[in-house]
């Protein structure tokens, strides 16, 4: 008897949970029209675009690139003194090469990177940092010339991805309206989250890039579920896209809380425990929450509202007109 009320009073809790999302899904459809659904991802891109531009002009990139793109030195000492003033003292102790960053790693480390330095120059960088510090230190190298070459690299998965998307998609829908709306969709979760890397500082890394190519599947994914549903589907327009909001927000909000968890536990476990911070974890899962949030925007709202104008504007030409009595 004790488990059968339990039951039940869980089912009834999810039965409540359901009519509440119904009601903000019917709220959301109710309140936005399509142009607002198109205009509003579209100025957020616009303003995304003039940030990444500023910042082309600024420093010569969209983003802060990280090492590996730009070659240098990244150096991590065990300190116990705060960060900045780990950075203050290298940069006393080489004026002419210093750190261009630091950060606090977590379990008293501290990480240091470095610019491009002459073969002089990085040798009195290692004098100095056995002397000081000892074995208690990691250091990595990357040349620049392997940075270029990461760089274009990196540029043309991110172009073979996107080709390579636009064609699956055309030849799955047979439409170019739809599918360039998920070509769309999925460059806006892209170029949104880049922009919000450059606002949080966070360096486009060999991870970091991986974190956004795999925005471009998450993106797809969500984009595909509402284009089957509203094409591929008969019925009211409305109802179609409620039924794809309540599969396409459960698998988001379920991805952005596993996501949300990992960058948690990356970043913050050397403050709780002995455990080290691990920084390309904590970066990737970043960007990823910054893609997936940006995608609940787009696929929802601009792909929602193009394809309902898709569907309202082809809707009249497949109606034929009523035979006239006779």
């Amino acid at each position: 008897m004790v488990f059968a009320r339990d039951q039940y009073i869980a089912n009834y809790a999810v039965l409540l949970m359901k009519k509440d999302i119904d009601n903000y899904i019917d709220l959301y459809l109710g309140r936005f029209s399509t142009n607002q659904m198109i205009g509003i991802p579209l100025v957020i891109l616009f303003i995304s675009l003039l940030i990444l531009g500023w910042s082309v002009y600024a420093q010569g990139s969209p983003v802060e690139l990280g090492v590996e793109f730009t070659g240098g030195t990244v150096l991590t000492v065990v300190s116990e003194s705060s960060y900045k003033t780990v950075q203050e003292e290298f940069e006393s102790q080489f004026p002419e090469t210093p750190p261009f960053s630091a950060r606090d790693a977590g379990g008293g480390r501290v990480m240091l990177q470095f610019g491009p330095m002459n073969e002089v120059q990085q040798t009195q960088l290692n004098d100095y940092v056995s002397s000081t510090y000892g074995n208690d230190i990691a250091l990595r190298q990357m040349s620049a010339v392997y940075g270029e070459n990461l760089q274009h690299s990196a540029v043309k998965a991110v172009i073979y991805a996107f080709l390579g998307m636009a064609v699956i998609v055309f030849f799955i829908f047979k439409s170019p309206v739809p599918s360039a709306a998920v070509v769309l969709s999925g460059a806006s979760d892209i170029i949104i989250a880049a922009t919000l890397m450059n606002l949080f500082g966070i360096a486009l890394s060999l991870g970091t890039v991986a974190a956004l190519l795999m925005l471009i599947g998450y993106s797809v994914d969500s984009d595909i579920l509402l284009t089957t549903r509203l094409l591929k589907r008969r019925g009211d327009t409305d109802e179609k896209i409620r039924t794809a909001m309540k599969t396409g927000l459960t698998m988001t909000f379920t991805t952005m809380a596993a996501f949300f968890v990992l960058f948690v536990v990356s970043t913050f476990a050397g403050v709780i425990s002995s455990f080290s911070r691990i920084d390309i974890i904590s970066e990737i899962s970043a960007v990823l929450l910054f893609g997936l949030v940006t995608d609940l925007m787009n696929t929802w709202m601009l792909n929602t509202g193009i394809l309902k104008w898709h569907l309202a504007r082809s809707t009249p030409a497949k109606k034929g007109t009523k035979g006239r009595k006779r």
